[in-house]
């Protein structure tokens, strides 16, 4: 696990503002493994998280918000991520329909041309419903398995 400094933070925001419009993390901001962030608001500071982590096992800080994507230079916000910066986020929405929400909470693609090959916030009303990834004919679905709509009869 490693926890970022203000300058990393930093980096992590400008990222998440040319992306989705949002300015600024409250809280501490740690990686766990090579893509995984996760977002940490409670009372303990820095080095009482590193002195935990040395005496206890841990899994995982906080809440998991974006996975990194090294590759592409972009980040990709989790469904959690979506709604912690709900109130930020200004850019790259996608607006669904009710029957393109149903198949995409199903985990499928949908066969849409956005004209934009990038990460996009999927939103049905006032809902965020995670992220998905354009390309020239479909966005692709990164909604886990586990949390998918079951099929109908």
């Amino acid at each position: 696990m490693k926890i970022f400094n203000e300058n990393e933070k930093n980096q992590i925001e400008k990222k998440l503002n040319e992306q989705f419009g949002i300015k600024k993390i409250d809280g501490i901001v740690l990686q766990k493994g090579a893509e995984r962030l996760f977002l940490f608001n409670g009372n303990l500071n820095e080095k009482q998280i590193k002195n935990l982590e040395q005496t206890f096992p841990i899994e995982k800080v906080g809440i998991y918000f974006a996975t990194l994507m090294p590759k592409e230079s972009k980040i990709r916000l989790s469904i959690e991520g979506t709604h912690l910066f709900k109130s930020q986020i200004s850019k790259n929405i996608f607006e669904l329909d009710e029957k393109q929400t149903e198949e995409w909470m199903m985990g499928r693609e949908l066969s849409i041309k956005t004209g934009k090959k990038d990460f996009l916030i999927m939103k049905y009303k006032n809902d965020f419903l995670g992220t998905g990834k354009a390309s020239e004919m479909k966005i692709s679905n990164f909604i886990p398995k586990s949390r998918r709509l079951k099929e109908k009869g």
